[in-house]
């Protein structure tokens, strides 16, 4: 089994920037893909940014050239740097990985979601 740890959502005026964490343990082979979603309320999930392992960053065209996504590897763990924040990006943001279990199961896991409040 794979626990996501997802931390530093919170409130924040427009303008400003948070970091997202999200760590990943139990029995992991190799992270294949990490990743953020979000979801506002009344509105389905939606895919915000994600890194293959060995290829490039894929982000939602409303969050080029603000969010940044990245990883250590070492730590199991995926970032999510957000600047420039709008009222529009406030959602619950959710964690997702997928990954190659020490005896060769794949699966894809969700964090339980932190909450990302932007005021105007």
């Amino acid at each position: 089994q794979v626990q996501l740890v997802e931390s530093g959502g919170g409130l924040v005026q427009a303008g400003g920037s948070l970091r997202l964490s999200c760590a990943a343990s139990g029995s992991i082979l190799r992270m294949n893909t990490m990743g953020w979603y979000r979801q506002a309320p009344g509105k389905q999930r939606e895919l915000v940014a994600t890194v293959i392992s060995g290829g490039s960053p894929n982000y939602a065209d409303s969050v080029k050239g603000r969010f940044t996504i990245s990883k250590d590897n070492a730590k199991n763990t995926v970032y999510l740097q957000m600047n420039s924040l709008k009222p529009e990006d406030t959602a619950i943001y959710y964690c997702n990985v997928d990954i190659i279990t020490t005896v060769g199961v794949r699966q894809r896991s969700w964090g339980q979601g932190t909450q990302v409040t932007v005021s105007s």
